[in-house]
């Protein structure tokens, strides 16, 4: 959700499961169905547990917009009925593919209402989200016979749930990562040629964002929400990937916390050239859109001597972007696109 604001993670401690799914497959070539023994059954090791689909699946609930996202750029919207979990308005260019798929709830649903849908297969984009305090464990899931998946990002990478908040990185997050899950996807749905494709278009835009850019000398600091305790982004989330891709410099990358909350005094003495601004349309944190940051920022003692606030130096972008998705390469787009406006490139 950013997970959509962040939230406490408890890893899964669930055995190692064989699931299965029943269902004709999409054909990746032809855009046709294929037998539910061609090529199949499939087995894929995620997040610690194997995966088994003996077809591609035909219902699908995908339980975070970073997933859902993904399955939808892959043309399988066909096969979900039902979405969970959104921080921002649909990825632009799938509006049409999203029409009519139902929303379950704003945030996690319940248990019941997921097997309300009679799901096939099951996605999400955070281990917390199949996990205890969340919609359902996995086991749970298993139990019914239901396969599930977890987005790698949020499992691989060095990526340590037990550590608190959203959890912690020893490693930083490449877009390989990003682009595995979309491999993954596209093999439990037999799809592979879509997503090979879709890989090299999002390939081609970063380098395409990227082409000349020289920011090295530039600081950012990455605010998600909350105004009176701020959640920052720490060296290696999809704000270092972000980060990374552009050349400049993060601002707290000697914090390898995914979103620690950083009081304003720390961030005054950092003093970051350019702010870059989560965008949110939900409401379950102080100062979510960009409007309620910048007016915090411009109207609050400790943060407008900053000099990014003097000189008006802000980057908006969607909390997706902000997440281990698809929508990091809009993020590495948007800002560089963003750096090159406000005139910080050589």
């Amino acid at each position: 959700m950013l997970r959509p604001a962040p939230l406490p993670v408890v890893l899964l401690l669930t055995p190692v499961l064989l699931l299965t799914a029943c269902g004709p497959a999409q054909d990746g070539e032809s855009g046709g169905t294929q037998s539910a023994g061609a090529g199949y059954p499939r087995t894929i090791d995620n997040c610690g547990h194997e995966v088994t689909v003996d077809a591609a699946p035909e219902r699908v609930v995908s339980l975070n917009q970073g997933t859902t996202e993904i399955l939808l750029s892959l043309g399988l919207e066909d096969r979900l009925v039902g979405t969970a979990t959104w921080t921002d308005p649909i990825m632009e260019g799938l509006e049409e593919a999203n029409e009519g798929i139902p929303r379950l709830a704003d945030n996690n649903p319940s248990f019941e209402v997921v097997l309300d849908a009679e799901p096939d297969f099951v996605t999400a984009s955070f281990v917390s989200t199949l996990g205890t305090g969340g919609v359902a464990t996995r086991e749970q899931f298993g139990e019914l016979g239901v396969p599930t998946y977890v987005s790698p990002s949020d499992c691989a990478a060095g990526k340590d749930n037990e550590s608190g908040g959203d959890g912690s990185r020893s490693e930083p997050l490449s877009l390989d990562v990003v682009h595995g899950e979309i491999r993954d996807l596209a093999q439990v749905f037999g799809v592979e040629e879509r997503g090979e494709e879709l890989v090299a278009r999002l390939q081609q835009r970063v380098d395409t964002a990227t082409e000349d850019l020289d920011v090295s000398d530039v600081s950012l600091m990455y605010w998600f929400a909350n105004s009176e305790s701020p959640y920052l982004a720490g060296c290696c989330g999809a704000p270092g990937a972000i980060t990374s891709a552009v050349g400049a410099e993060n601002a707290f990358d000697d914090t390898h916390d995914e979103w620690p909350q950083i009081n304003w005094e720390t961030v005054a003495d950092r003093d970051p050239d350019v702010i870059v601004l989560g965008d949110l349309t939900r409401e379950s944190q102080t100062a979510e859109t960009a409007d309620a940051k910048i007016e915090f920022l411009e109207t609050n003692p400790a943060t407008r001597i900053l000099t990014a606030v003097k000189e008006e130096r802000y980057i908006l972008l969607s909390g997706q972007a902000m997440n281990p998705s698809i929508r990091t390469v809009e993020g590495i787009e948007q800002v560089a696109a963003g750096l090159r406006d406000l005139g910080l490139t050589r």
